[in-house]
């Protein structure tokens, strides 16, 4: 028989937990007294480390950009899930541009996909945080914080641990290849250009669909001259070996220059047609600082183009010293030090710098090659010099095809005329092809055309005539100077009319 036990009374209990209390206190004190708050601090972490469940579950954090570089995971990872979209997604993102195939889809911010390779059940989370903040310029003398807006975008990759070598090792290398291919693919050529809006919080490249049809075939040029440069292109392209034996950067320099409408702008088009590469239009009246340039390189892509149109006119000029900008997105600025070099623009081209990338060509153009800076123009820095000339006979009958579907085999009875009187005059392809485009009937657009060849080496015919000097010199450098002497009798004429006007004007007022 079981004796029945004596339960304690109230009493017991109470001073039972009075005492238990104050011998906790008494070690606390003591512990306080006798083990350093850092000692503690880690006993303490080490106690709710094995105190706590483990988790099996491993995530991978894939940023749009690794510090001023883009990441090439990220953008992979974009166009790879954009074929992994499940019904359960519920937010997309879906654009076509007029040139693209098909319908191009993004995840949203928030959005999750589930994907399986080898069995293995990998979970990808986009996110996008954005937040405002005062970021200080780099520029000391810009006395005010610029509000920069930033967005943070990143993928999560999360799997079980025991998956974290075969994610590595073979899935995420599946991945970037995957894109790669999808890029070859459906690839789109480019044109980028400056975001101005990140003038100062930072650089940023914009992008349309570049659709200029310009090809080596329809290009007014010689054909000497046309597979000359085509010949360059192929063997840059081969020469990945090459450059690295070398010890040189992939990336070749090239320097148009010639008179306005001469075609500049169709041959760069055609070069990124014929190379399936990107376009980059750098305009440096947009760039502050050389650190800039720096960003904006890192930034532009492999097989690229980067363009800086009229040199002449962006480097080194003295009223871009000193800039004051009234208004920034609604924000008022003042006093904006410029500090962009020749030196940084110099460094950008062929410095340290320029061999963060692979197998790009930099482009400049120019009406005026005797302006610039002969360092922009050695060897390794611009090496190949194009000069874009006046439409030559064999450039018209290209054009002739083009607009006039006459075949280059094909000889008009007007075509000996033409040819005679196009030698000896000065015009652009852009002003034939202007020209040629006023009417559909081929034997109309060319009497017009003839018309216009007369009346142009009649008018030069008239400025030679009227400088007794020139009568002495052989034919062939009269024709070199007509051009220059209509110009020099335009602008004296000019300046005649306007000094008359001047003295017309003061002797109203008297």
């Amino acid at each position: 028989m079981f004796s029945q036990r004596e339960m304690p009374s109230a009493s017991s209990m109470f001073s039972a937990y009075a005492s238990m209390a104050a011998s906790m206190m008494l070690l606390r004190s003591m512990a306080n007294e006798l083990i350093p708050q850092p000692i503690r601090g880690y006993i303490l972490n080490a106690f709710h480390y094995l105190v706590k469940p483990r988790s099996q579950s491993l995530t991978l954090v894939i940023e749009e950009s690794n510090g001023i570089a883009r990441n090439h995971v990220y953008d992979a990872a974009e166009a790879y899930l954009s074929t992994r979209v499940s019904p359960d997604n519920e937010r997309l993102k879906i654009c076509k541009s007029p040139k693209e195939k098909k319908l191009t889809i993004r995840l949203e911010k928030g959005e999750k996909l589930l994907d399986l390779y080898d069995g293995v059940s990998l979970r990808w989370r986009f996110i996008c945080a954005e937040s405002d903040k005062n970021a200080p310029s780099e520029n000391t003398s810009i006395s005010s914080n610029v509000s920069v807006r930033s967005e943070k975008r990143y993928f999560e990759l999360s799997f079980h641990k025991k998956h974290k070598q075969m994610v590595l090792e073979s899935y995420l290398p599946f991945v970037l290849e995957k894109a790669k291919e999808m890029k070859d693919d459906e690839r789109v050529l480019k044109m980028h250009t400056l975001n101005t809006s990140y003038c100062y919080g930072g650089v940023k490249w914009d992008s349309i669909n570049l659709e200029h049809p310009s090809t080596f075939e329809t290009l007014a040029m010689d054909s000497e001259q046309k597979e000359a440069i085509m010949e360059d292109l192929n063997r840059f392209v081969k020469r990945r070996e090459f450059y690295k034996r070398v010890g040189r950067a992939w990336k070749r320099g090239y320097l148009l220059y010639g008179p306005p409408g001469t075609g500049k702008s169709s041959l760069i088009a055609a070069m990124a047609n014929y190379l399936k590469f990107d376009i980059y239009d750098l305009q440096l009246a947009n760039i502050v600082r050389d650190s800039d340039l720096r960003k904006l390189l890192l930034a532009t892509a492999n097989r690229s183009i980067l363009v800086i149109e009229d040199i002449d006119c962006s480097v080194d000029l003295p009223e871009r010293r000193h800039v004051d900008h009234h208004h920034h997105h609604g924000r008022k600025q003042t006093d904006v030090q410029v500090q962009l070099t020749l030196s940084g623009l110099l460094n950008f081209i062929d410095g340290l710098w320029s061999s963060c990338g692979d197998e790009r060509i930099i482009i400049f153009t120019t009406n005026h090659k005797e302006r610039l800076d002969p360092a922009l123009l050695r060897p390794g820095r611009m090496d190949m010099h194009i000069h874009m000339s006046y439409c030559s006979f064999q450039a018209f009958k290209i054009l002739a095809s083009n607009y006039l579907d006459i075949s280059s085999d094909h000889h008009h009875h007007l075509f000996p005329e033409i040819e005679g009187l196009i030698e000896d005059t000065q015009i652009t392809p852009a002003h034939v092809a202007e020209e040629l485009m006023k009417s559909e009937d081929a034997d109309v657009a060319l009497q017009g055309f003839v018309k216009l060849l007369k009346r142009k080496k009649m008018e030069g015919d008239v400025c030679e005539n009227d400088d007794p000097d020139n009568k002495a010199e052989p034919a062939t450098k009269q024709s070199k100077k007509r051009k220059v002497a209509c110009k020099q009798k335009k602008t004296v004429a000019a300046a005649g009319t306007q000094r008359r006007t001047r003295r017309l004007r003061r002797g109203s007022s008297l």
